[in-house]
């Protein structure tokens, strides 16, 4: 997924429709569930924003468990957006830096972030930017690889590049895998945890979810690690804005 417009070639990159641009289905629901949660009990509809939305999956995921809240995919990719309208009701343009969201001060109340932070070139200002347009107390949800997963723990022991990373946007050179995606960050659990925290965030919750490209005789274990979201190939967390 892609929210915001890098240089050169890696606009192009994202622009191509060969790129991956959706969340696993699984790991959205969890999101959507999450979200759900902390939205329950609100007196009045709010705006509910995916931030990077790609082909609009984990926007679509979530909006029949957010009954009565108006759920807005943005992306900057002409392409992603392309693939999300049949799936959205709303679904428009912006970025998160230069001129920012299309969106005035405090106007969401929570806003999905999926799979978008490995993707940016400037981290630091995407989220500045998501505070902005969120409403004090609103909510963020951000799920992201784990560089510390299970796996990748045991695949630097070996020598071997972990998976998520990538050294090149052409193709995948020493790690498993065969699908090159633009990953340019990775988190750990405590590194996600104290960047979001640095931000104006408060972290309420963090949960691990599995990884669809895990092969099928390791799933199993995947599922198992993500009781501790340390080892878990994905992490989801749910923020406030402080």
């Amino acid at each position: 997924m892609t929210a915001t417009a890098p240089p050169g070639g890696l606009r192009d990159f994202y622009e191509n429709p060969a790129v991956p641009v959706a969340s696993g289905a699984p790991r959205s629901l969890r999101q959507a569930r999450m979200l759900a949660a902390a939205l329950r009990g609100s007196s009045t509809a709010g705006l509910v924003l995916d931030v990077g939305c790609g082909d609009g999956t984990a926007a679509a995921t979530a909006a029949p468990l957010l009954a009565g809240h108006r759920v807005v995919g943005v992306d900057w990719s002409q392409d992603a957006l392309r693939r999300a309208r049949p799936r959205l009701a709303y679904a428009v343009r912006g970025e998160l830096t230069g001129g920012g969201l299309p969106l005035r001060t405090g106007a969401a109340d929570a806003v999905l972030f999926s799979e978008v932070i490995e993707h940016l070139v400037d981290p630091d200002a995407a989220l500045d930017e998501l505070r902005r347009v969120l409403r004090p107390g609103g909510h963020l949800m951000l799920s992201t690889p784990n560089l510390a997963a299970w796996y990748n723990r045991a695949l630097l022991l070996a020598g071997v590049q972990p998976v998520f990373s990538e050294v090149s946007l052409r193709a995948i050179h020493g790690r498993p895998g065969r699908e090159v995606v633009g990953h340019l960050r990775l988190y750990t659990a405590r590194a996600l945890r104290e960047f979001v925290a640095a931000a104006g965030f408060e972290v309420v919750r963090l949960e691990g979810a599995p990884f669809h490209g895990v092969p099928r005789p390791l799933r199993a274990l995947d599922r198992l690690a993500c009781a501790r979201p340390g080892l878990a190939s994905i992490l989801l967390l749910h923020a406030r804005r402080t």
